[in-house]
């Protein structure tokens, strides 16, 4: 009921305002101050109305320690029309007049009661959209927080924070599975926990953490005797009692999709409001994704370190086994070269047939240590470079010299086409012929007898360069001129989907031919790593049955020395 304060010391406008107020509100009238203030004090009134013309009050005094007591009330002045006390004016709401009719008086106040409600509303609605307002900062926030880690103590920790900063808890439990090496319970607590209450704590935790799966399979086995717990006490001088469990509640789990992180309970001594649970759950549920990111992140790590060990026991490995054949193999040639040279005895037609292909094997299991090593000093940044200026047709004719009569054996034509007017690149020659060397005996192993195989050189601008698209990505940076060699064929072939694969290290593509010639898989990603330590790039166009094309190309060297690969290098 609404509650209006009468001050006067006239009987007149007492009698008067009783006959007009009491049957409609709680009405009642005072003149000592002592009184005054302890009415106020104990229930504030809605409205208090000050009779100006009464005796013996100091109203401007009066007011101030109203004022003190309560800002909500509403004051109306009860003045003469000639009434200007200044200071009384500007600490009143409103006025009433002495001839006022009585239906004057009760709309006057109706009216100031309808301003303190719509006042009191506006306040409410403000207050209202601050906390909104503070509760999104504080979301925003948090949110900017786990997008800038990837550690998921960190993320834990943000979390806990924002929903502090949101909600101002009393206490929250934390169920961590993904920070430790073991389920672990965060406490964040304003005050000190006894043992009793931590134990209890934690069986809480085990039930609502269990209760989420009910009758499914738990992701993590807890008990109250493997359950780690951390706390961290704000103000460990006070403690909590067992009052705290009386306290309102929000509990979420911290899941996506089908991982589960864990799960968080918060504590308060005041009712939490509707948005304060869609804040909380909000949060909980904004933690989630990076925690998986973390998860994902972590496992690659792992992996990555995993990967990085077994490709140093593979190099390890190789280049031991590769050391360890090559003795033996040197000593099994050099016998056979005694046995065919005939200074052991004479050698039979059938002996000289057996003793020829056990050393054509024997170089052929040379080559592929060769190769085996050569990718060994490559991966560990260890292959040596003699660089100097020199025309690439001279290891275009060295090329064509060494396996003209290979390919003639076979049955195939190999031709040139050399430009001779082309510049100087910087290169190792040595390294150049043996990449030339893999494309062209590459080429003379898959193409069938009667065929042609033509080695070309030419210059062109790198933006003249007709790549195939998929090895686009290879030219991000390169511009200027190169001398682009190629090696073209009239053999098998290479499906589209297996081009990129052909650079891959043991990589051979399936098919009978293939099988048939054998190898060790390793010519062409020596070639490409080669290459690519030159500044160049490599790439292949390929149809299958109708032979393949394979092309390198290295950049001109700039007056007459490139310092760009003057003291060059392999880095993988």
């Amino acid at each position: 009921m609404i509650r209006i304060l009468f001050i006067s010391t006239r009987k007149e406008k007492i009698d008067q305002y009783i006959s007009i107020l009491s049957p409609k509100y709680e009405f009642i009238t005072l003149a000592s101050e002592t009184n005054i203030l302890d009415s106020i004090n104990l229930a504030v009134p809605d409205i208090i109305i000050l009779d100006t013309n009464s005796g013996n009050i100091d109203f401007k005094n009066l007011i101030k320690k109203i004022k003190s007591y309560t800002d909500n009330s509403v004051i109306l002045l009860l003045t003469a029309k000639n009434f200007n006390n200044r200071d009384l004016i500007k600490n009143a709401n409103a006025f009433l007049q002495e001839d006022f009719t009585d239906e004057m008086i009760v709309n006057t106040i109706n009216m100031n009661l309808r301003m303190r409600e719509s006042l009191a509303r506006l306040s409410n609605t403000n207050k209202d959209l601050a906390d909104s307002l503070y509760r999104l900062n504080a979301l925003y926030s948090t949110s900017s927080q786990f997008a800038g880690t990837l550690d998921k103590k960190k993320l834990i920790n943000f979390m806990i924070e924002g929903i502090d900063k949101a909600l101002s808890f009393s206490l929250t439990c934390t169920l961590s599975f993904c920070t430790e090496n073991e389920p672990v319970l965060l406490i964040n607590s304003l005050y000190e926990l006894s043992d009793e209450i931590l134990n209890a704590l934690k069986l809480r935790t085990i039930y609502q953490y269990k209760s989420l799966f009910e009758d499914k399979n738990l992701p993590y086995e807890v008990n109250i005797n493997n359950l780690k717990t951390i706390k961290h006490i704000k103000y460990p001088a006070n403690r909590f009692t067992f009052t705290l469990f009386q306290f309102d509640n929000l509990f979420s789990p911290i899941t996506l999709g089908d991982n589960f992180f864990g799960c968080v309970e918060i504590f308060k001594d005041a009712p939490f409001s509707a948005e304060d649970a869609t804040c909380f759950r909000t949060i909980a549920q904004q933690v989630a994704l990076p925690l998986k990111s973390a998860t994902l992140y972590q496992e690659i790590k792992e992996t990555n370190l995993k990967l990085e060990k077994l490709e140093r026991l593979k190099s390890e490995f190789i280049s031991i086994v590769s050391h360890e054949l090559r003795t033996p193999l040197t000593s099994i040639k050099n016998s056979l070269d005694i046995l065919l040279s005939g200074r052991c005895g004479e050698v039979t037609e059938a002996s000289e047939k057996f003793l020829t292909m056990a050393k054509r094997n024997v170089q052929r299991l040379s080559g592929i240590i060769n190769d085996l090593l050569d990718l060994s000093k490559i991966e560990a940044g260890k292959m040596d470079f003699n660089c100097k200026n020199l025309n690439i047709n001279q290891v275009i004719e060295y090329v064509k010299s060494a396996l003209s009569i290979v390919a003639k054996e076979k049955g195939l034509t190999l031709l040139t086409e050399e430009n001779k007017n082309l510049p100087e690149i910087y290169a190792d020659s040595q390294r150049l012929e043996q990449v030339l060397t893999n494309l062209v005996s590459n080429a003379i192993k898959f193409t069938p007898e009667g065929k042609s195989i033509k080695i070309i050189s030419e210059l062109k601008n790198f933006d003249e360069l007709s790549i195939n698209p998929l090895f686009q990505n290879i030219n991000s940076k390169q511009k200027g001129e190169y001398i682009v060699v190629s090696v073209k064929d009239e053999g098998i072939g290479i499906a589209e989907k297996d081009l990129l694969r052909a650079f891959d290290k043991f990589a051979q593509i399936e098919n009978s031919l293939s099988r048939k010639v054998g190898g060790s898989g390793l010519g062409l990603p020596i070639a490409k790593q080669l290459i690519e330590a030159h500044h160049g790039i490599i790439w292949c166009d390929s149809e299958l049955n109708k032979g393949s094309t394979f092309y390198f190309a290295i950049p001109v060297a700039k007056n007459n020395s490139d310092k760009n690969t003057e003291n060059l290098l392999l880095s993988r």
